[in-house]
């Protein structure tokens, strides 16, 4: 450890004086991974003659061992600490990862069945499927979904499937196959081609220059489904009540995101989440680019383009932007920056298009964008986003361009909000009232062309926490859909929750939550749920609702339990209403190829670790709840932060069988989608104590190395002659 912080595992050599005192040697590879700039040169290759003291490395400099632990801490003055970035990790302790395939699976199924003989019951299973496999730095990517019902039947989609390969060396990522359009400056388009872009994960935390949360309410066990761009990007069942879905992973940087809410009495809810990039400002010195071209796919017409863009940080206030994007009958560019001030982050650019059309030929226009984000420290007021854009009637986005073309040649009329969208306003705000609590509002609007009356859209929302774990929130909305020739829907709603725990703090006692929501079309629901864990671990969590519908007198009755395990996620639902009784389940894991065979575990992220420990069944893995090593020696951490050392540690309180670990703790830094194998050593056979003396009848001395005949070493010797040794042979010469 080099000022408390870990440097990593070595064998290390102690140099003795004549004072009786002893020093550890410092090799170049430790003072290099501390970072310790080394004034003294090395001497030969030998570790006994290559004797680098700390005082002579670093004057000021000192250390202390700690042998029963096997630690050394060297402490050293910060102006013999080569400065890096805070989170920067050497190129050169980069881990590739090792040679492996995996495959994460993520399943619902939903079922209902009504009393009424003329009601269809509904039966559907939706299945997602992703992983790959990874050779050295070169990684291949899959996700593909498999969805049937007993109406439709089934059907198989590949979303996405490409290969790609980190460039540290440029801070970069190369990308090929099935990909997405980043969507940064341009609308996210779905192409088969290649991309070489910017990964900033590659910088140091210090040097980095979004998905939104879904909150809605269900009055039912109900599937919710996320899409975004035409492609199912999440689905899930949730409890009556309200729902947040936080956990979403967005395919690009702009298009939004399309929810739809299945009630288990068949109808169908449906709103849209706003999703746009905030102002994006740079450091100084700072480049990030990206180039992407190909074919798109699932676009209309589709067409070669190439996307290129690139971003720089000029000063600390101002970041200059710049796009390009070119398309058979299509050419876009698109000028902007950022500014930075006291006043807050804007953000302006201004994009024009030329782009043939199929019916009246080449048009042109532009569209300007602002945006606008600052917190007011003295009111601790944040306004996360106000944005404002306008297009010209001329202005035309590739995505539309490529939907008419297609739209002319199957002789149909192509419509779309943004093909007629004029202007477009959204507005996020959040004020902190201290120990009062939090209120927030959100809005939007948008104008059309064409006669389409305006779609605007504000929630204003009020929450708050108090002691012993209560907690209130108050929200009303109003809502407008536009339409043609004066059409269109206006609604209101109000909604308010109060929860509480039944009990004091242990993490098993149950939380009650009550609910009322009033809406404008003259529906009350009322709702109260239950829900707690099962196990002192939180592995298992539980809940119950009931909930009264007053517009349709219906009393609904439902309950859900769910239980992770080391290997699975797996969880039930059902319910029970005036006509109709509902049930589902799901389940989402992991399975690992890899030299040692094959492993279950959680849902894996893009970059995991593999660890082996072989006896060590039982050790628990430190980084990660419920984790231990299974009885082949493996576990598998499902995530792991790419760029920046991640330590991981065993703890072998709960190991089975006769083995130790030989050492429990390791540090590692992946690249990118890497699967990391991380291997702890570890000595099998029975744990001995004998009491043995020398052939003169004196003791062994306290810390001898106690080895067998093939001069291995299995064991210490300890104090009034007692030697501990593990073996697995029942006899020997030691």
């Amino acid at each position: 450890y080099t000022n408390n912080k870990l440097t990593g595992t070595y064998d290390v050599y102690f140099k003795g004086f004549a004072d009786g005192t002893s020093q550890p040697c410092l090799s170049p590879e430790v003072l290099a991974s501390a970072h310790i700039k080394n004034r003294k040169s090395a001497g030969s290759a030998s570790p006994e003659d290559n004797c680098i003291l700390i005082q002579e490395a670093a004057p000021g400099g000192a250390s202390r061992t700690n042998l029963p632990q096997l630690r050394l801490d060297l402490s050293v003055p910060q102006n013999q600490i080569r400065i890096q970035p805070r989170g920067y990790v050497d190129p050169n302790e980069l881990d590739n990862g090792a040679s492996m395939a995996f495959i994460n699976y993520l399943a619902n199924y939903y079922n209902v069945s009504y009393s009424e003989p003329t009601t269809p019951n509904q039966h559907s299973l939706w299945m997602s499927l992703s992983g790959g496999m990874n050779l050295g730095s070169w990684q291949y990517r899959q996700l593909s979904n498999f969805t049937w019902n007993n109406q439709n039947g089934n059907r198989w989609k590949n979303i996405r499937s490409y290969v790609q390969h980190p460039l540290p060396g440029l801070n970069s990522q190369l990308m090929f196959g099935q990909l997405i359009t980043k969507g940064r400056f341009f609308s996210g388009l779905n192409y088969r081609g290649a991309s070489i872009a910017t990964d900033e994960r590659m910088l140091p935390d210090s040097m980095r220059g979004y998905a939104p949360v879904i909150r809605g309410v269900a009055t039912t066990n109900a599937r919710v489904s996320v899409m975004q761009n035409g492609n199912e990007i999440y689905q899930t069942t949730v409890a009556p009540g309200p729902f947040e879905i936080t956990d979403l992973y967005p395919t690009s940087f702009s298009g939004d995101l399309d929810v739809s809410v299945t009630e288990a009495n068949g109808s169908v809810s449906r709103f849209s989440v706003p999703f746009s990039a905030i102002p994006e400002s740079m450091r100084p010195g700072i480049s990030r680019f990206n180039l992407e071209m190909g074919k798109t796919q699932d676009n209309g017409d589709d067409s070669f383009f190439s996307d290129m863009t690139w971003q720089h940080g000029l000063t600390n206030a101002v970041t200059f932007n710049t796009a390009t994007r070119v398309a058979d009958g299509y050419q876009a560019l698109m000028l902007g920056g950022v500014y930075a001030s006291t006043f807050g982050a804007i953000g302006a650019d201004l994009t024009w298009s030329h782009a043939r059309l199929p019916d009246t030929g080449y048009t042109d226009g532009w569209m300007s964008q602002l945006r606008w984000s600052k917190t007011f420290q003295p009111t601790n007021t944040t306004v996360s986003m106000a944005g404002y854009r306008y297009s010209s009637r001329g202005y035309r986005d590739l995505m539309d361009v490529l939907g008419a073309r297609e739209a002319q040649r199957n002789n149909q009329l192509w419509e779309s909000d943004s093909w007629r969208q004029q202007s477009r306003f959204d507005l996020t705000m959040n004020q902190s009232l201290a120990d009062f609590g939090n209120v927030f509002i959100s809005s939007s609007m948008q104008n059309y062309r064409g006669g389409k009356s305006r779609d605007t859209q504000l929630q204003l929302g009020y929450s708050n926490s108090f002691r012993y774990g209560i907690s209130i929130n108050l929200s009303v909305g109003r809502q407008h859909t536009g339409g043609y020739q004066n059409a269109g829907d206006m609604q209101t709603f109000t909604a308010f929750s109060l929860s509480f725990p039944l009990g004091g703090s242990s993490p098993r006692v149950p939380s009650l939550s009550n609910s009322w929501m009033h809406s404008t079309d003259g529906s009350d629901q009322y709702q109260s749920s239950l829900s707690g864990m099962l196990d002192t671990g939180q592995t298992a969590s539980y809940n119950l609702d009931v909930m009264r519908d007053q517009q349709y007198h219906q009393t609904t009755l439902s309950g859900g339990v769910q239980k992770r395990f080391s290997q699975t996620t797996v969880g039930v639902n059902a319910s029970r209403g005036n006509d109709y009784w509902q049930a589902s389940a799901n389940v989402q894991g992991a399975v690992v190829a890899h030299s040692g065979g094959i492993t279950f575990g959680p849902y894996l992220g893009d970059t995991f670790a593999l660890v082996e420990a072989k006896g060590a069944a039982g050790a628990k893995v430190f980084n990660s709840e419920n984790l231990a090593i299974n009885d082949s020696g493996y576990a598998l951490l499902p995530a792991i932060t790419p760029y920046r050392y991640n330590r991981i540690t065993l703890d072998p309180q709960d190991m089975e069988g006769d083995a130790e670990l030989v050492d429990n703790e390791k540090q590692i830094a992946p690249i990118a989608g890497a699967s990391a194998k991380v291997v702890f050593r570890t000595r099998n056979g029975k744990a001995l104590l004998i009491k043995s003396t020398l052939p003169d009848g004196s003791e062994p001395p306290a810390g001898a190395d106690v080895l067998d005949e093939n001069n291995t070493l299995i064991g210490i010797a300890g104090q009034n002659g007692q030697i501990y040794l593990r073996t697995d042979r029942p006899k020997g010469r030691l």
